[in-house]
């Protein structure tokens, strides 16, 4: 087992270790053997010293021939060493008494680093082994493909930079190694050509070539991915086992009614999404499905569609939104058009507490049916009668642990989750595993397709001139920013700012309202309805309106600063419009002296509205830690072997040795406790059992 502390190994003492907890997560000589390297750089080819100009980088071999302390003012060491083609010297300034130690005449060492000239070649501070050629070994500092670790100050400053990094793992191989236990069949290795576990991890960190590090990252990634993969397919296998017998519903009138009465035809994806679901509350064991569709797409429909299956069963359903302005928004669609005798209410944090003790009391009841609300529904004050179905919007807005406190509130409930943002293919293989997915495609026939355009700062003039144009026409706008107010370490206009302007001296004569997150819910919900009913032209925000908000009559989107939002964050701001009967448009407003990556966004806004490709590009560029939701309670989701932009080869291998596997399960409880006790006979050590524990946490 891998499982000792890391004060077990030689030179690490107490001060070490603690920071080596703090700054690295690191604990155990596992968590050490597992500190992967960032990159590599490559000094396995020698130069004759003769054969060194200035400026280069090189790494070169030699006999040391003097050591002496050299300098006037300030001192320092100069180490000689003679290649028989030329003279090198390495200098060292400061702890001269270590290196005076450690360097003696006769020895062989290497130097690698950037040459420059003072009488002699040299180079300042070489990166250096000293080599024993009579034992045969083999240095970890040069003339070899080289590995650099993540570092902190805190960590530098008890000698644990990349060299420190090195000399520790080494040793923690060096005594270790013979405990790293193979924990994959020899069969899969066989089949998907996979590097002995025990191979792998001395190899990513000490590999002869750079096609030698690529092997050992695919062996712990496909380790890390098949792992994972078990463990969500156990945990879905022992819903199914653990919940025969808990059928309830089985009429479907209400559903099927409500979808006829429809004012407006549902899409060909809107209705399978309804069956798949429908289907699943009609089985014997609760639902756990995500629902992804882009922007105005349809999903609270569906949603609204599958939620009388449960009123119909006499079951309550919870419909949790990220903010109250959302929330207030599904609730008044959601009365507008379910049936008269469908109980609804709407719970929030702004309710006054004799309203919040009357609907707890409804809702314990079970005079309730259908209850929407914001973080509010998962106070230890909510108590429901039956709740059966939890609906969470905007499901990367939660962190998992509030969606568990959500569930907990339930009888066996079955919970579907919507997002509006979609799930690109590798993570929902991976993190998303144990979801079954339901994808709105298409968008109502009747949607006009959003134009999107993008003006450098210096054309903002003749972007006024056409908001003008919009509000004269009676068409509202929307002007988001990504601050509140001005901020000295950023040089950013603020939504206050550009409020000031706008109303002041830009458009003096048409109405003009700021919005922003730190404002009471009061406050915020007077002007949305405001805007809703017409009375305001222009709304100054921040991304508070990223989510939900609907009205048809608001054609036009600005984005100042849009190079400092993300692909899917402007996205989703985009939907706000294109949801009436104009042609709409959303200008993305970027600095003259734009940097290259950041326009890249931009233009990949203007080519596509289609929110499937831009969930794989904003994966691509900024990982997948903002889908999951994980990220908000302390826990990074990017993996640590696995790249999910290329490896779908690995993952796709993966998930077929994992298919495999459970068939040959015969006690799904009796393997998935075996895991949670870490004493699984194949999963022991080695597979960062902890890492994957708290990614499902």
């Amino acid at each position: 087992m891998l499982n000792i502390g890391i004060a077990s190994l030689p030179g690490i003492g107490p001060k070490k270790s603690q920071i080596l907890r703090t700054d690295a997560g690191i604990e155990t000589v596992e968590d050490l053997i597992y500190y992967i390297p960032r990159r590599y750089v490559d000094r396995s080819s020698f130069k004759a010293i003769k054969d060194c100009f200035v400026n280069e980088i090189v790494t070169v071999s030699g006999e040391i021939i003097d050591i002496k302390v050299a300098g006037h003012r300030k001192k320092f060491l100069e180490v000689s060493i003679d290649d028989g083609t030329d003279l090198l010297k390495g200098i060292f300034f400061g702890g001269m008494q270590y290196f005076q130690k450690i360097f003696s005449t006769g020895d062989h060492v290497l130097f690698s680093g950037k040459i420059n000239f003072f009488k002699y070649k040299q180079i300042v501070h070489p990166d250096f082994d000293i080599l024993d050629y009579s034992s045969g070994s083999k240095g970890i500092n040069t003339g070899r493909i080289v590995p650099l670790y993540p570092s902190t100050e805190a960590l530098k400053s008890v000698g644990l930079d990349s060299r420190g990094f090195r000399r520790i793992i080494k040793n923690a191989l060096d005594i270790h190694a013979h405990l790293i236990r193979e924990n994959l069949s020899s069969e899969i290795i066989q089949r998907n050509n996979l590097l002995d576990l025990g191979e792998a991890l001395q190899t990513i960190h000490f590999p002869d070539s750079f096609q030698q590090a690529e092997a050992a990252r695919k062996r712990l990634a496909f380790n890390e991915l098949f792992f994972l993969l078990f463990y969500l397919s156990l945990s879905k296998e022992y819903i199914k086992a653990h919940y025969e017998g808990t059928h309830y519903i089985t009429k479907r009138g209400l559903s099927d009614d409500f979808i006829t009465s429809l004012p407006f035809p549902l899409t060909g994806d809107q209705l399978k999404c309804i069956e798949e679901i429908r289907n699943d509350m009609l089985s014997p064991y609760p639902m756990n499905r995500l629902l992804q569709g882009d922007v105005g797409s349809g999903k609270t429909v569906v949603a609204l569609a599958v939620s009388l299956l449960s009123v119909e069963a006499q079951c309550q359903v919870a419909f949790m939104a990220p903010t109250e302005v959302l929330a207030l928004q599904h609730f008044q669609t959601i009365v507008k058009l379910v049936p008269e005798h469908v109980r609804c209410a709407l719970l929030s944090g702004s309710l006054g507490l004799s309203e919040k003790r009357t609907l707890y009391e409804k809702l314990e009841n079970g005079s309730i049916d259908i209850v929407i609300g914001t973080h509010a529904l998962i106070q230890e004050s909510v108590a429901f009668k039956n709740l059966r179905l939890i609906i969470i919007d905007e499901q990367h807005r939660f962190g998992v642990h509030q969606r568990a406190l959500l569930r907990r509130k339930g009888n066996d409930a079955h919970l579907l989750i919507m997002t509006a943002t979609p799930i690109p293919r590798s993570l929902s293989m991976t993190l998303f595993g144990d979801l079954d997915f339901s994808s709105i495609r298409t968008k109502p026939a009747n949607r006009i397709p959003i134009k999107t355009l993008a003006f450098p700062e210096s054309r903002l003039p003749s972007v006024y001139n056409s908001l003008k144009k919009y509000m004269d026409q009676s068409r509202q706008i929307y002007y988001v920013l990504p601050l509140i107010e001005e901020s000295e370490k950023i040089d950013l206009k603020s939504a206050q700012e550009v409020f000031n302007l706008l109303s002041q001296k830009i458009f003096p004569d048409k109405t003009i309202s700021l919005l922003h997150g730190k404002m009471k819910s009061a406050e915020k919900e007077r002007i949305m309805n405001s805007f809703r009913e017409g009375k305001i032209d222009l709304l100054v925000s921040t991304t508070v309106i990223e989510v939900g908000i609907d009205v048809p009559n608001a054609s036009v989107m600005v984005i100042e600063h849009a190079e400092r939002f993300g692909l899917s964050q402007l996205h989703q701001l985009r939907g706000r419009v294109g949801r009436g009967d104009h042609q709409s448009f959303c200008v993305l407003v970027y600095p003259d002296d734009v940097p290259a990556e950041s326009k890249k966004r931009i233009d990949i806004m203007t080519e596509t509205d289609d929110g499937f490709i831009i969930a794989e590009e904003d994966l691509k560029l900024r990982g997948a830690g903002h889908i999951t939701g994980i990220k908000q309670h302390g826990h990074d989701a990017d993996f640590e072997f696995t790249d999910l932009i290329n490896d779908m080869e690995i993952i796709t291998h993966a998930r077929v040795e994992v298919q495999r596997e459970m068939q040959n399960i015969q006690d799904v409880d009796k393997t998935l406790n075996a895991i949670k006790q870490n004493s699984y006979e194949r999963i022991l050590d080695g597979i960062r059992k902890k890492r994957i524990l708290e990614i499902l946490s």
